[in-house]
């Protein structure tokens, strides 16, 4: 056999395997630039137990971005991590099949055929060893690892995200970690909706807490429900924050959704104090630092009113600009430019300093998702800040001609449904979009 057709045949293999490589991602620069930080925001800690999962996916995100010497640290990694994670006194299990494939792909693409070789004979051996429990379906650890890349990838993808964990469960119920996150995935589906879930996720929600009680990200969701509900949970928020505080810094500590709860169901001033008390235990954690900034920005575009004095609006503008410059390269840096502009637009700073931010990025080269976010909240700024409805709406308009699927473009399009009758303009975009949307 010729090196060509050796290649040949190998890549056939190689695109067999269940792995990163293979499941058809497909995202932009931006996306992973901003999953790669968001992954280094859940930190290493002891205890968590998708930490061979988190090296997988930074390995595949930094060859992405071409970086093929961090990408084979953080695959060869995983192993060790996973090894970690279930306390298992084997070097191997299947929980490595994602990892191996993975790997094979990665010596594939460096010219590495031998070494390519070697771990999709891995994966062989490993599949033959411990054989899926159902013949027709994947082995329930690849189902649970592409659930958790998906929902931690792929936001739009939350019920293929709870098919996966649910197949995965079905074949392996002991893993307490695929229950949680199942129940998360499921609840995430209802992220954007005031009233609660469904009885049948909130029995599954009561027995994922049953089974991993030290899981506070749970905890903070069973208390978001029940406020959901009509109860007063403001007692047991600030109990589960003693709790959240204690925890190693990590965007798995439920922080930031306790956060979610103070603002909706206790105050926001309440959850600046919270932010401001964990900054204060760790100075130096940028995520910490995201927490604090959105919750100014809460208490200052949301809930703006005469008892907002000038240190609070101080703290604002410096946590963003900090925050910013902590996240330079990603879709949270230009978030956080818009909210900048923003708090000035609310503050006393005045529409001009909005004005000049807002002209700086609208000019930028960006890609479509991050054009769409941006003149969606431009949008928003000239109706309620510059009192120019005309111009708001040629920007919702913009927003919703760009085939990404967003909140934003969701938000544009019911905004111009409510002024179609006023615009042939408008009617005519929204028929078009009939047929794209």
């Amino acid at each position: 056999m010729s090196a060509a057709q050796s290649q040949s045949t190998l890549e056939v293999k190689l695109k067999a395997l269940q792995c990163h490589f293979t499941w058809d991602f497909d995202p932009s620069r931006c996306k992973l630039v901003r999953v790669k930080e968001k992954l280094e925001d859940i930190g290493t800690e002891e205890g968590n137990s998708w930490l061979g999962h988190i090296s997988n996916l930074q390995g595949y995100i930094h060859y992405q971005l071409g970086s093929t010497e961090d990408a084979r640290r953080f695959f060869s990694g995983a192993a060790e991590a996973f090894r970690r994670s279930r306390n298992s006194d084997s070097d191997e299990g299947p929980w490595l099949l994602v990892n191996y494939g993975n790997l094979a792909w990665l010596h594939f693409h460096l010219g590495e055929q031998a070494e390519s070789q070697t771990y999709l004979s891995k994966v062989d051996t490993l599949l033959n060893k411990y054989p899926s429990p159902s013949q027709d379906e994947l082995h329930p650890e690849i189902y649970a690892e592409k659930a958790w890349t998906l929902m931690t990838l792929r936001r739009d993808k939350k019920l293929l995200v709870a098919d996966y964990f649910q197949r995965a469960i079905r074949m392996q119920p002991d893993m307490v970690e695929w229950h949680t996150s199942h129940v998360i995935a499921l609840i995430n589906a209802y992220k954007y909706i005031d009233t609660p879930v469904e009885k049948e996720i909130m029995k599954k929600l009561k027995m994922a807490k049953e089974q991993d009680p030290e899981n506070l990200y749970l905890a903070v969701y069973d208390l978001e429900q029940r406020a959901k509900k009509g109860e007063r949970i403001a007692d047991e928020a600030r109990e589960l924050a003693r709790k959240v505080l204690r925890n190693p810094v990590s965007s798995y500590s439920g922080i930031k959704m306790l956060l979610w709860v103070y603002r909706s169901y206790v105050s926001v001033d309440e959850a600046i104090d919270l932010a401001e008390e964990a900054l204060k235990k760790h100075p130096d954690k940028r995520y910490l630092k995201r927490c604090a900034a959105l919750c100014y920005r809460w208490r200052i575009v949301e809930k703006s009113d005469s008892r907002l004095n000038k240190s609070k609006t101080d703290r604002a503008v410096s946590l963003h600009k900090e925050v910013i410059s902590l996240y330079p390269q990603t879709l949270s840096s230009l978030l956080k430019k818009i909210h900048l502009a923003n708090i000035y637009a609310k503050s006393y700073h005045g529409v001009a300093e909005a004005e000049k931010i807002y002209q700086e990025l609208l000019v930028k080269k960006l890609e479509p998702a991050e054009k769409q976010m941006l003149y969606h909240y431009y949008a928003n700024y000239l109706f309620y800040d510059r009192k120019d409805p005309h111009r708001s709406t040629e920007y919702h308009m913009k927003a919703a001609e760009i085939q990404e699927q967003s909140h934003f473009r969701v938000k544009s399009i019911e905004l111009l449904m409510k002024y179609r009758y006023k615009s042939q303009e408008i009617e005519e975009l929204l028929a078009n979009l009939g047929g794209k949307s």
